[in-house]
């Protein structure tokens, strides 16, 4: 599948994982974590191209890594206290 995300289209899981390359497993957790926002119909999961856009723009890369470096940088203060 080598297409161009529609940012009105509407997603399955499987296409959503295809999409972003990502395991079902690593979905599940963007999907539970709220990173990736999607509605239940009749059991399963659908994904708006838009959220899809959402979570690969630099935007959202730029807040990741802020919040990676702000972990960091409390783990390393905690260990630096023992």
């Amino acid at each position: 599948m080598n297409e161009e995300i529609q940012r009105n289209a509407v997603y399955t899981t499987a296409e959503t994982q295809e999409l972003l390359k990502v395991s079902k497993s690593t979905l599940k957790r963007l999907l539970k974590k709220g990173l990736l926002k999607a509605n239940k119909v009749g059991g399963q999961y659908r994904i708006l191209g838009k959220e899809i856009l959402r979570l690969v723009s630099p935007a959202a890369e730029k807040r990741a890594i802020h919040s990676y470096l702000s972990l960091k940088n409390k783990v390393v203060n905690r260990i630096n206290r023992w």
